[in-house]
């Protein structure tokens, strides 16, 4: 087992029993129930994207918690949710998605991944943590109907250009 294997498989155990009980609801379902993604539910409406994630799929989430979101600069947020704001706030959160479903011992293989977006995602691990962009995953491997979720504690923002 490489480092990454080994320290996913140490995030994989704080997700807890929350991946057995979200496996029969999808991506935006699951994120619902588990409290901590109100502001990511809010931008994903907002964006008109629940209804795709709430499709076949299968998607792989890097979702931002409330606590991530609320890092950001103040007002940052409540701007991008405007309705002028739709096109930059999709981009962003198409961002955090992958088409596929990459469970954390795959993620533990790559050091790229291409998002819906087409931007690339970089994963790499840090000491004992595994980072996608400047943010640490802290729970890996949350299973949906339609996908799987990995919790962020960071809003990761696309390249520009």
């Amino acid at each position: 087992m490489n480092l990454k294997s080994a320290i996913l498989a140490a995030a994989i155990g704080l997700a807890g029993g929350l991946g057995a009980q979200a496996a029969e609801k999808d991506i935006v379902d699951t994120a619902v129930e588990a409290g901590q993604f109100r502001t990511l539910a809010a931008a994903l409406e907002a964006a008109g994207l629940v209804e795709t994630l709430k499709g076949a799929g299968p998607f792989t989430v890097f979702a931002p918690t409330d606590e991530a979101f609320a890092k950001l600069p103040a007002g940052t947020v409540e701007n991008l949710l405007e309705p002028e704001n739709k096109e930059q706030l999709t981009a962003i959160l198409t961002y955090h998605v992958v088409p596929g479903k990459v469970m954390s011992q795959e993620v533990a293989g790559i050091d790229k991944a291409r998002s819906v977006s087409g931007k690339m995602i970089d994963v790499e691990v840090d000491g004992s943590a595994v980072k996608v962009n400047a943010a640490t995953v802290t729970q890996a491997d949350i299973a949906a109907s339609n996908g799987v979720i990995h919790v962020i504690d960071a809003v990761i923002l696309p390249p520009e250009g």
